[in-house]
């Protein structure tokens, strides 16, 4: 620890600190451009000037001085800093003069404006005349992308964009070019980026450089209401911010949540928000004729009511889909056990995870933050950078810092980091299992859903648990056995035990063998299988609905209160932000309106209601942003298990195109231009 005095203020900070991490320790406001806390420091812009008593005789930047590179006075004391001298706000208006040298000053006309660092320092300490009397230099847009837009004349050259991308993002495809006057940021003849993390940029940049291509000129900041809620589009449970204008979702933005998101989202999560009010389903149908009718409430729930109730309660199905609430599924858990159906499930078709094997056998048991404690990673059957993003670039970020081996069972694909590739399936991974154990403190092991929804996944997951096990990665300190969900609903689910009751059929066997099946939002199955009378609750006009032959119109993530549990089993509640369209409501008052159709209603009659109980039936949904813990001992109880015959076939991942996942993304414009950009089917071309 180092002591320094900061505007007549003593302080104490680890020798690591750079100056300006210490003056905001003192609680001294210092303006920059250019800094930021996760990423490399460029000292670019210079308005992080301080002065140093008994230093050089001019500011310093206070971003690239280390603490322990200064000085200490003549009989020891600790080393004097000011942010507030003459010398300070002298070298600080200079250094906005020459900024604003070239920058337009458009702000009318910004959509950065109201929200601009730029701005907001200018105001601290700019000048009302310049002066410089030459033109304004202008720079040409750069294309980038659908999702970034460019605007390169008011770039300040901070090169935050060209440091996320190389150092976050994984890709190298922004760079500064030429020198002086000359200097410009653009991409490598000027295609789009292909990171699923570019849209970070825009938060990044302290001017208007960058902005939302499809947010752009939309709406100011001050119109917009802002709720802070959980992203569905993966199970990773990024903290998010909807701004909303009216009923509409403007835009979404990133919260800071160190545990999981840090302050990144997916590009999938921040654009796919025009998804939220095209192809919605407003008002309920029924198919007569052959034809799907609109109707009203009453009817809808009638209709479900007879058949149900004409149907044999073993010939009643459910299935969850990915983004469905804890809340929402403990409804239809409930209506189903009240018809007497033990047939239930909210896994994918094949899947072996089973909650009767105890929580650790289905969770990311080391977090999402634990994963900058590992020093070897094995990745089996799974795609990160396409199954969650930003779990990737919490792997990429462990990889920068040194001593990580990463080694993959599977397809090989671009990682943004380099891996050793073992094999493509199970036999591959027993000759890995065979090997014993790894000179590795902290081994983990991430399993993806391409091992798991497979007819031989039993025997895959008993194979991996007992690597991992063998490989000191299963330690009364360290649990490395990790499961990588790709829904949002899933480990909710299992906590639920929403699966199969004694004498009950899964996921693949329900589709072909229900006189009713509910689909709870459940469009990522084979319509073409599904028989019988389909009853699908959900938002949008997607495979589902198409097959369906009721459709009950429900809510989506932005517009209800729920909770869900992320791929680590952190629980965390999502705030309603605007309201459903037409005559559509949340899925859990769906249910119990239907309960009460079918003549035995269910025991609550509001959302606080349903929740006490949930709460008093498991206790674990009421610790919001905790995660509890699984016990080791049923992961080592997993690797005792009997490791039948396994398929000769490789792993494959189950996400063919990131951006077309679920249907609020295969609704949304965006992300159909983001797709067709990178399966190649469109050209890139400049605006």
């Amino acid at each position: 620890m180092t002591k320094l005095i900061i505007d007549d203020n003593e302080v104490e900070v680890p020798d690591t600190y750079t100056l300006l991490q210490a003056c905001e320790v003192a609680g001294a406001e210092v303006p920059r451009f250019c800094f930021h806390e996760r990423l490399s420091i460029a000292g670019n812009c210079r308005m992080c000037l301080v002065e140093v008593k008994g230093g050089p005789p001019k500011p310093q930047a206070s971003c690239a001085l280390g603490v322990r590179d200064l000085r200490p006075g003549p009989n020891g004391e600790p080393p004097v800093v000011s942010t507030k001298s003459p010398m300070v706000k002298k070298a600080r208006e200079g250094v906005m003069e020459f900024l604003l040298i070239n920058h337009p000053l458009d702000c009318p006309i910004c959509d950065q404006g109201g929200e601009c660092d730029l701005q907001d320092q200018a105001m601290a300490y700019g000048i009302d005349k310049n002066r410089y009397a030459e033109n304004k230099r202008a720079v040409e847009d750069k294309y980038i992308g659908p999702l970034v837009r460019t605007k390169m004349t008011r770039c300040i050259h901070c090169t935050r964009c060209v440091r996320f991308t190389a150092e976050v993002a994984g890709i190298s495809e922004l760079g500064l070019i030429g020198r002086g006057e000359d200097a410009e940021i653009t991409t490598y003849l000027e295609n789009a980026m292909t990171s699923e993390l570019q849209g970070n940029v825009i938060d990044l940049c302290p001017v208007g450089a960058l902005t939302s291509r499809p947010y752009q000129d939309t709406a100011r900041p001050w119109e917009l209401g802002k709720t802070e809620t959980i992203d569905v589009m993966d199970a990773v449970g990024s903290n998010i911010r909807v701004d909303t204008r009216s009923r509409e979702v403007m835009r979404i933005m990133p919260v800071i949540n160190e545990a999981v998101n840090e302050e990144w989202i997916s590009d999938k999560t921040r654009f796919v928000f025009d998804g939220l009010k095209t192809q919605r389903l407003d008002q309920p149908y029924i198919r007569k004729s052959g034809k799907l009718q609109p109707a009203t409430w009453t009817e809808a729930l009638a209709a479900v009511a007879s058949k149900v109730k004409a149907a044999k309660a073993n010939k009643v199905g459910a299935i969850a889909g990915d983004l469905a609430s804890v809340e929402d599924i403990y409804a239809l858990k409930k209506l189903m056990e009240q018809i007497g159906s033990p047939n239930m499930d909210c896994r994918p078709e094949g899947s072996a995870l089973d909650p009767a094997k105890g929580r650790a056998s289905y969770i990311f048991n080391t977090t999402i933050d634990g994963i900058e404690d590992a020093d070897a990673i094995m990745l089996i059957g799974t795609n990160p950078r396409k199954e969650a993003p930003i779990l990737n670039a919490r792997i990429r970020k462990r990889y920068t810092q040194g001593d990580l081996l990463v080694g993959v069972v599977g397809e090989q694909m671009d990682l943004t980091y380099e891996y050793t590739a073992l094999g493509e399936g199970p036999e591959s991974l027993k000759q890995f299992a065979n090997y014993g154990k790894i000179k590795k403190k902290n081994p983990m092991f991430i399993i993806g859903q391409g091992a798991l929804n497979r007819s031989d996944s039993a025997s895959v997951l008993a194979m991996v648990a007992s690597a991992a096990e063998s490989m000191g990665a299963v330690r009364d300190d360290w649990n490395g056995f990790n499961i990588l969900h790709t829904g949002a609903a899933q480990v909710g689910g299992l906590d639920l035990g929403f699966v199969p009751a004694k004498g009950g059929k899964a996921t693949g066997d329900m589709l072909g063998s229900m006189d009713v099946l509910f689909l709870l939002g459940a469009d990522e199955l084979d319509m073409s299988k599904v028989k019988g009378t389909v009853v699908y609750i959900g938002s949008h006009g997607d495979a589902g609905a198409h097959r369906a032959d009721v459709i009950l119109p429900a809510a989506t993530y932005t517009e209800k209160s729920g909770t869900w549990v992320n791929t680590e089993g952190r629980v965390q509640m999502g705030n309603r932000a605007n309201f459903a369209p037409g005559d559509a409501k949340e899925e859990w008052a769906i249910l119990r309106a239907l309960s009460a159709h079918m003549g035995d209603a269910l025991p609550f009659d509001s959302l606080s209601q349903l929740r006490s109980q949930l709460y008093s039936e498991f206790p674990h949904f009421a610790a919001l942003d905790e995660v509890a813990t699984g016990d080791i001992g049923d992961v080592k109880a997993l690797a005792k298990g009997k490791s039948g015959k396994v398929l000769k076939s490789g792993f494959a991942s189950p996400i063919k195109d990131f951006y077309l996942t679920n249907p609020i993304a295969r609704a949304s414009k965006v992300m159909a231009e983001c797709s067709q950009l990178a399966s190649g089917t469109v050209r890139q071309a400049a605006e």
